[in-house]
């Protein structure tokens, strides 16, 4: 989906000379303690769940000596369930460089509030203490390996936090070996497409899916998902932004727009402003809106809490 990727230069405190050296201070005291105690080289988790009584514990600490990225989800949230078992299987083959932080965005309220999550998935960072914001939404793995390639080498170089080089992940390893599921080869392919950035592959995968298996989820939300980053490549934002401010009533303008709007995490935006578009509009553009409103609620999925106050509005401005 919609993703804001890593930016460097936003990151609060991480070019500050102080900072950084007092987190190369603590990353050479974690290694000497790690040294001491045997080394690093054990099996360890590096995908753990984490909620508010052991943030400070499991993040905060940890991120002294290894980048910590952070998961928020939740179990009703679609994009959720596409990108969680990504940066599980990313981040078990970077092999200690990373450990991943699994946050329940229900349970964890304050968290949530903390980091200024607006909606979910959501993936953050810490690095010796300094919260990073990586993306928002379900990213393709290209996309995601390329960040966390940006993380090891900012955590590096700025902090000297080189991670728990050559770890076992013992959670891995504990996993019960559960019996092969038939697999789909057309949605394999389809999920492979999405990942790789082959979106005109993943639209035709996805729809090759649905044609044997019209009820099947994860298709649907996949093909909104990848229509979705297909229509905004190449778009310019600012443009965009400003086509839809200087004329309320271009559909086409409006659709752009909402669709920037929920590339970029932005959800209740996009789907406020078809709503309104819904409203100002009739005949054949108000069916071009809300067509467009009901292909966003695709990519969100049907129990996100965002999407049914989004229904009631749309039936609100039809009926």
């Amino acid at each position: 989906m919609q993703r804001r990727n890593m930016s460097m230069s936003g990151v609060v405190d991480l070019s500050a000379v102080k900072a950084a050296g007092e987190a190369k201070e603590k990353a050479e005291q974690a290694r000497a303690r790690s040294a001491e105690q045997g080394g690093a080289g054990g099996p360890v988790s590096l995908v753990i769940d984490v909620d508010e009584a052991s943030f400070e514990a499991e993040v905060l600490q940890r991120s002294a000596e290894v980048p910590v990225v952070i998961d928020f989800w939740a179990e009703w949230c679609e994009p959720c369930k596409q990108l969680s078992p990504v940066l599980e299987r990313v981040t078990r083959e970077y092999a200690g460089r990373v450990l991943l932080a699994k946050i329940d965005a229900d349970q964890n309220q304050m968290l949530m509030q903390q980091f200024g999550v607006q909606g979910i998935p959501a993936v953050f960072a810490v690095v010796a203490g300094q919260a990073l914001p990586l993306f928002q939404g379900a990213a393709p793995e290209a996309q995601i390996r390329q960040t966390l390639d940006q993380l090891v080498q900012v955590s590096e170089e700025r902090f000297g936090i080189t991670g728990l080089q050559g770890v076992a992940d013992e959670g891995a390893e504990q996993e019960p070996q559960a019996p092969a599921e038939p697999e789909n080869p057309a949605l394999a392919a389809a999920q492979e497409a999405l990942d790789t950035g082959d979106l005109n592959g993943a639209v035709q995968a996805y729809q090759n899916v649905l044609s044997d298996d019209p009820g099947n989820t994860e298709a649907r939300v996949g093909l909104a998902m990848a229509e979705l980053l297909g229509r905004v490549q190449g778009l310019d934002a600012q443009q965009v932004r400003k086509e839809a401010a200087d004329a309320p009533s271009d559909v086409e303008a409006q659709l752009r727009a909402a669709d920037l709007d929920m590339a970029g995490g932005h959800v209740e935006d996009a789907f406020g402003r078809l709503v309104e578009t819904v409203k100002r509009t009739a005949g054949d553009d108000r069916e071009t809106a809300r067509v467009r409103l009901l292909e966003l609620f695709e990519v969100i999925g049907a129990e996100d809490p965002r999407v049914v106050t989004a229904r009631s509005a749309l039936a609100r401005v039809l009926f």
